[in-house]
């Protein structure tokens, strides 16, 4: 199984450059950023880790694609990923351009996670109805395979329409980045399936379940598309059933401190996963 970290990096922490160049030394295959453009100062909207107030860093991480650039050009080996690009509330003809100029600049190592979103406030503060978020990630989604695939694109959807439009570059992954859908109710899976996108569920109490879901996701795509597990528990058990079920990468959240305090973090990290890491 292959391991990342993921960190939130804002105006108060290292630069995505410098956290970078740290995790690929820590031997991580992988590096994932958070999206969020804002964090409304009154919300409703419950985390699904339960926050009772959210974090300072939900309001103060950098772009998504400016931080996967920073973190691109500055090491040679590391993937870097979204996780996730919140794409209900993204422009999909501009985000396609993004995500095939950061793939192209980093020589291919871009992983493109991307959700609907939970702060249904910082939706609405984009013109988003929660109500149509998930058919919106689908359709956008679609639409942008489209622009990197095609030199002359069309898309007609039900949210997204254009004809004939040309986008470069093109990504250097062919026809297009890893794609990894992060969803964890009960259509994630035939969601991911719809789109032809690997699947990215976050944290599950129930082990049992979720090693049962991975089996199903990877049989339903005839292998043809893996499953990235966000922020799982740390237990070498756990991890390795689910690498047995077909898990091929998993990445943990860490706080973006001290240099001091993240080695220490991904130094426990790093013991925890001998023996089911793999290159």
């Amino acid at each position: 199984m292959k391991i990342g970290i993921q960190v939130f990096v804002t105006d108060e922490t290292l630069t995505p450059n410098e956290i970078a160049v740290l995790v690929e030394d820590y031997g991580f295959e992988s590096l994932w950023f958070p999206d969020h453009t804002h964090l409304p100062s009154q919300t409703s909207t419950r985390h699904p880790a339960g926050y009772a107030q959210l974090p300072r860093e939900y309001a103060r991480n950098l772009d998504v694609f400016v931080a996967l650039t920073a973190a691109a050009l500055a090491t040679r080996h590391l993937k870097v990923g979204s996780g996730v690009c919140l794409l209900p509330q993204r422009d999909p003809i501009l985000t396609a351009k993004m995500v095939a100029s950061v793939d192209y600049l980093s020589g291919g190592r871009l992983l493109f996670g991307v959700g609907a979103g939970w702060n249904l406030e910082e939706m609405q503060n984009h013109g988003v109805d929660p109500a149509e978020r998930f058919g919106l990630l689908r359709d956008r989604i679609r639409a942008m395979k489209a622009i990197w695939a095609e030199d002359v694109a069309s898309y007609d959807g039900r949210y997204t329409s254009f004809d004939k439009i040309m986008s470069w570059p093109k990504p250097v992954q062919r026809p297009w980045p890893t794609v990894l859908l992060g969803a964890n109710g009960p259509r994630a899976i035939q969601s991911a399936l719809a789109v032809e996108a690997d699947w990215l569920p976050g944290r599950h109490k129930d082990h049992a379940g979720l090693v049962a879901r991975v089996r199903e996701f990877r049989e339903r795509s005839d292998g043809r598309l893996g499953v990235t597990l966000s922020d799982p528990y740390l237990d070498p058990g756990q991890l390795s059933a689910l690498a047995d079920a077909g898990a091929e990468r998993a990445f943990f959240l860490i706080p973006a401190s001290s240099r001091d305090e993240m080695e220490l973090h991904m130094g426990k990290i790093r013991k925890a996963v001998d023996g089911i890491a793999s290159p």
